[in-house]
């Protein structure tokens, strides 16, 4: 593969992404971020050939947001103009129902294709320092086609094999963001909630690897989640509440010290588990 690649927001993702295509492409890759030390650390660890403009959107194949939503938004509305119809533009967002109500419209108006995705890969840290060429070995690349051409998707498909994504899925905004709802969303939720309690403070030596499994994600960037939570407000909020259910069953149980009942209940979860080869 030898484009001409544009990666708007060298964060974690956006700075992984250019030292993959660095690493596994002939690609060339033009970096724009706000931070002039994050442009310059790409620069010089070779993760960008060179810091992105005007004159660059206006030559690219294929064009990566890798911003919060609202700003991906953003940038393709006072972007857009300059976007050229053999450009693919795509994104890495969280979410996909609020990017896919924007940029497919943006992107008809314009006459380029948009496809939504989502690399399913990150790490507790964030920004540039934390990026990684390696970061989406073997992971999954959600792929949200958005009511673009098929090329598009295919385009955006031959990109996953050729970083080395694990595979490529295929879905709608609606059920990508109720399954990140569960497998993603949720238990940042629950790493928060779980740190907050009282005992956090005293857990050394008295914790192993269930605490480190748990509150692993905890270390968050509110900033980001925040803004994928209330987007993803429904989906997230329906998971809360059959989490809570199972919560309240398993502590009423307890609390009443009902063995045989608290003993349906985990061996409910545990026969899950096991059905799924887990």
């Amino acid at each position: 593969m030898n484009k001409k690649i544009v990666i708007v927001g060298l964060g974690l993702i956006g700075g992984s992404l250019a030292k993959a295509f660095q690493k596994y492409s002939e690609c060339t890759v033009a970096g724009i971020d706000r931070d002039p030390g994050v442009l310059k650390a790409a620069l010089s660890c070779g993760a960008i050939d060179r810091i992105g403009d005007d004159g660059d959107i206006r030559n690219a194949d294929l064009l990566y947001l890798c911003l919060y939503p609202q700003a991906d938004i953003d940038f393709i509305a006072s972007h857009a103009h300059l976007i050229p119809a053999s450009c693919l533009v795509t994104d890495t967002c969280g979410i996909k129902s609020e990017i896919c109500r924007h940029l497919p419209l943006l992107a008809e108006k314009h006459g380029f294709p948009f496809v939504g995705g989502h690399p399913m890969a990150g790490k507790e840290q964030s920004g540039f320092a934390a990026s990684d060429a390696d970061l989406f070995l073997d992971a999954s690349y959600l792929i949200v086609p958005c009511g673009a051409p098929q090329s598009a998707v295919d385009t955006l498909k031959a990109v996953a094999v050729e970083l080395h994504f694990g595979g490529t899925v295929v879905t709608t905004p609606e059920h990508h963001d109720q399954m990140i709802a569960f497998t993603s969303q949720l238990p940042h939720v629950l790493a928060c909630a779980y740190v907050m309690s009282p005992r956090c403070p005293e857990h050394n030596g008295f914790s192993a690897g269930s605490y480190r499994d748990v509150s692993r994600v905890a270390n968050i960037n509110e900033q980001l989640w925040a803004e994928l939570f209330i987007d993803n407000r429904k989906a997230l909020s329906d998971e809360l509440d059959t989490l809570i259910t199972n919560i309240t069953d398993i502590k009423e149980a307890v609390a009443k010290g009902d063995a045989e009942a608290l003993r349906a209940l985990l061996r409910r979860g545990r026969l899950i588990k096991e059905r799924l080869g887990e």
